[in-house]
């Protein structure tokens, strides 16, 4: 296993980070520590969880996989998304924001989380885009501050913002001398390539790590989907092809189709799996930091995670850009 500076953060992280979102729900307790551990036996040491992971039971069941290794390990968590009842139980208002760090520190049974992350715009709601009026930015990058300030939290990051949006965020920081995102977390793979247009140029020039999520575009690119074709049983496409189609991840979507039928025809031809090759993929790009990955079983955890044991060829990325063209940068 790699390591990579975080951005222009003095801390180094696994090339690989481990994605716990199902943890507590589709993958239950037993299974989600034994998968930590052997991630932490292959040299993981970058871990990312969310205070609305499975109502808050991904933090408690990281919170005890890590126990023993806590220092060791870069530990992230989120906050935004809704997580209580009333007017306050969600968003990027300071109350909001104090009682959810609180809250994942509970969890977590930890002092402090490395990484804190903004989930995403404090007025923007998934599948919907933006609604009503964003809380200042004063406010929320304020008492994210005053997070940092107390040793609750060590870095911050945002996810999911647009570059313009964390352009701005950077100002008010620097105008108001306070803490900045330094860590971007956004969605990408090779379905979903839109980030390239503006976050990868934004954030090499800014020196900010770059997280990304859905590597495996929620499954369409682990190789169990076919267009035209039932999805197996026990797969995520069986009961919620709507997700698929929401997040942008649609395995008939007739380019995508046409992607994961081209990079199947490479896996055979190369030797590799499509999960290997999506990841490795991503673990080529210089700017890219780590990209998170999710697992429901040990042994796909170590599937995935052999992608960084042998790395694509120059000839292997030149074919893959082939099958899924770049889409940026902008010209400037």
């Amino acid at each position: 296993m790699r390591y990579k500076r975080l951005g222009a953060c003095g801390v180094k992280v696994s090339e690989v980070c481990l994605g716990t979102m199902n943890f507590g729900s589709k993958v239950d307790e037993a299974t989600a520590i034994s998968i930590v551990k052997r991630a932490l036996d292959l040299g993981v040491n970058f871990i990312d969880t969310a205070d609305v992971y499975s109502n808050g039971r991904s933090e408690e069941i990281v919170g005890k996989a890590i126990k023993d290794a806590r220092e060791d390990i870069v530990l992230a968590t989120k906050v935004r998304l809704r997580t209580g009842p009333g007017p306050n139980g969600e968003g990027l208002s300071r109350k909001h924001i104090m009682h959810a760090i609180n809250e994942s520190l509970r969890r977590l049974d930890t002092e402090y989380v490395d990484i804190y992350y903004v989930h995403r715009p404090s007025n923007a709601e998934f599948g919907v885009g933006y609604v009503g009026e964003p809380i200042p930015m004063e406010e929320t990058i304020g008492a994210l501050t005053d997070i940092v300030g107390s040793g609750k939290a060590l870095y911050l990051g945002c996810s999911n913002f647009p570059a313009w949006l964390h352009c701005k965020a950077l100002w008010t920081s620097d105008v108001n001398g306070l803490e900045r995102y330094a860590v971007s977390q956004p969605v990408y793979n090779l379905l979903i390539r839109e980030i390239e247009r503006e976050i990868i140029p934004f954030c090499r020039d800014q020196h900010i790590g770059v997280v990304p999520y859905s590597a495996l575009a929620g499954g369409a690119l682990s190789g169990k989907y076919k267009a035209g074709t039932t999805p197996p049983s026990d797969s995520r496409g069986a009961s919620g092809h709507q997700w698929f189609r929401t997040s942008g991840f649609d395995w008939e979507e007739p380019e995508h189709a046409r992607i994961i039928e081209e990079l199947r025809g490479f896996c055979q031809d190369t030797g590799r799996t499509m999960s290997q090759v999506a990841l490795g993929w991503l673990l080529a790009n210089p700017v890219v930091t780590s990209p998170i990955v999710g697992a429901s079983s040990v042994k796909q955890l170590e599937e995935n995670l052999s992608a960084s044991e042998a790395p694509l060829s120059p000839n292997e990325l030149e074919r893959i850009e082939q099958i899924t063209p770049s889409e940026g940068p902008y010209y400037t």
